[in-house]
């Protein structure tokens, strides 16, 4: 952890996230669910602020998220997380979402979201980042 929580860890270097999407994870026309996008961007989020600071973390906010590109079961989603601003008690966090194609070999970006993580204790109120 940083001396000093206002300043973000440099970002990793792995991917914060790796899976390989399977039929449980898509429609009848074997496109993933964007719930499915949604819910490995929060976990990526997580993984990047207990990265920078071990908490317990709630997720706030997530901002606009465009698909530009559909993944397909079989395809390998790489999810990068980086933190953009670490405040008192909240983190500010850039997931970015990309696809392999196990067809093409090709990689594209998915989406790119922003999320807001606030560190809480036991009993759901915000507490400083840097504490205990």
């Amino acid at each position: 952890m940083s001396d000093n929580p206002a300043v973000p860890r440099p970002p990793g270097r792995q991917p914060a996230i790796r899976v390989t999407m399977r039929p449980k994870d898509t429609n009848a026309f074997g496109s993933v669910f964007g719930g499915v996008i949604l819910s490995l961007i929060d976990e990526a989020a997580f993984v990047e602020a207990v990265r920078q600071s071990p908490r317990r973390y709630v997720t706030v906010a997530m901002n606009k998220v465009v698909f530009e590109r559909p993944v397909q079961v079989g395809d390998i989603v790489t999810l990068w997380a980086e933190a953009l601003a670490i405040g008192r008690t909240s983190l500010r966090i850039r997931v970015t979402v990309s696809s392999r194609s196990i067809r093409t070999n090709e990689d594209v970006t998915v989406t790119t979201a922003e999320v807001t993580m606030v560190a809480v204790d036991e009993n759901g109120r915000s507490v400083p980042i840097g504490a205990g």
